[in-house]
């Protein structure tokens, strides 16, 4: 039987125990919420890069015995260290891998000049639903090429160096006009090149083959698979570099790694320290109320009734306190979300030259993808009520040691 009348008067009684109570649930339950909003930002974020070229992984092969250095030589179109041509024959193989259900190559090219240098990207612009080519997307004015020698340019890299619609330019020794520019979004820098023209011309600049790529990018029919397709890839396709989120990831430095890996063991102690407490609060509550159970049960309240009374006033407690901190965790999610991370692009990934790097990676911010979801904001409430249902089930063993006669005798 369940007195509400009694659990909310109760609760009224003593309202400092009872703020302490939803006050510590509260903070368990925001620091839960807070840790994996933040662990699930940064998987977000390291996901984001091949999530905006549609793909899964992205396949490169890596020069031989390369140790980072400076290219031989400093003039020229030629192909970049991390992507070396890919044989026709692997290519194949990625295409019919068992777990892959799209693929789509494309040509990377680094271009030295007696000014620096230019990225290049050859793409098949009819695919603009899987790999580099969904950049495109991004046209903020123009067109895409239609024919040979026109070229799109990325937006920055038009107004540092004066290029518009229009403009002529010489492409490694060939004339070229360009007639788009492109706007690269938010983790999108594993596409981000200067200019970006069709395969066919960035093969005729390379003087490669009819059919040459250096990337493909692999969708996969369940993202779940990535890890069992990489180790399929690398062992069918002799020296192949799988990159994918994980390469992100562990790029993004301390703070990810330590949300990734530790956010259950720190949410476990968090709900662990809130439900001590409210079990040492209502333990110490049950002290001071042992004669009143013992009158209780003296006029025919059974044991199950005061255990139904506890469990009763913890889950209303629990309940306000997981209330209490699924709002200050969403609102300490929105705080987080205003914070802005350096996304390293690993060297494989990086599409400029090694000794680009450090300007690469200051221009690579993003905001932390960080939200509550309605699943988290359920567990969140679930381990709430879960602390309440522990706390009574505590504090019904102990309920069952009061005898009334006993009790009575003290009166």
């Amino acid at each position: 039987m369940l007195n509400t009348s009694y659990v909310v008067n109760e609760l009224r009684r003593r309202p400092q125990r009872t703020l302490v109570n939803v006050l510590g649930i509260a903070v368990g339950i925001a620091l839960f919420v807070a840790i994996n909003a933040v662990s699930d930002g940064y998987r977000k974020a390291a996901s984001r890069p091949f999530e905006n070229l549609g793909a899964d992984l992205l396949v490169q092969r890596a020069e031989k015995n390369h140790q980072g250095h400076a290219p031989i030589s400093m003039r020229g179109v030629q192909l970049p260290f991390s992507n070396q041509l890919i044989p026709a024959q692997d290519v194949a193989k990625l295409e019919h891998l068992d777990g892959v259900a799209a693929t789509v190559g494309s040509l990377l090219l680094w271009e030295f000049t007696p000014g620096g240098f230019r990225t290049l990207l050859g793409l098949d612009f009819t695919r603009q639903d899987l790999g580099p080519g969904r950049v495109v997307r991004g046209l903020s004015s123009g067109r895409l090429p239609q024919k040979a020698g026109e070229a799109l340019v990325e937006k920055h890299y038009a107004k540092f160096n004066h290029l518009g619609l229009g403009s002529a330019l010489d492409l490694g020794g060939k004339p070229f006009t360009l007639v788009g520019l492109v706007e690269i979004k938010q983790g999108a820098q594993v596409a981000s090149t200067n200019f970006y023209l069709s395969l066919e011309d960035a093969r005729g600049l390379a003087d490669t083959q009819p059919d040459a790529v250096n990337q493909m990018a692999l969708r996969l029919i369940d993202p779940a698979m990535q890890d069992q397709v990489k180790a399929r890839i690398v062992g069918e396709v002799p020296g192949a570099v799988v990159g994918s989120s994980d390469s992100f990831l562990e790029l993004m430095g301390g703070v990810s790694l330590v949300s990734s890996r530790f956010a259950l063991i720190v949410s476990c102690v968090a709900f662990a320290a809130a439900v001590l407490l409210i079990i040492k609060s209502m333990t110490a509550s049950l002290v001071e109320r042992t004669a009143e159970i013992g009158v209780l049960k003296t006029v025919g309240w059974t044991g199950r009734d005061v255990r139904t009374q506890l469990l009763a006033e913890a889950l209303v407690q629990c309940l306000l306190g997981g209330l209490l901190g699924v709002t200050l965790g969403f609102l300490g999610a929105l705080a987080l979300g205003n914070l802005s991370i350096t996304m390293t692009v690993p060297w494989e990934l990086n599409p400029l030259p090694a000794m680009a790097k450090a300007e690469t990676q200051a221009a690579q911010t993003m905001l932390l993808p960080v939200a509550v979801s309605w699943r988290l904001a359920g567990i969140a409430m679930a381990l709430s009520v879960l602390s309440g249902v522990l706390a009574a089930w505590a504090l019904g063993r102990l309920t069952a040691g009061i005898k009334p006669a006993v009790t009575l005798r003290r009166l």
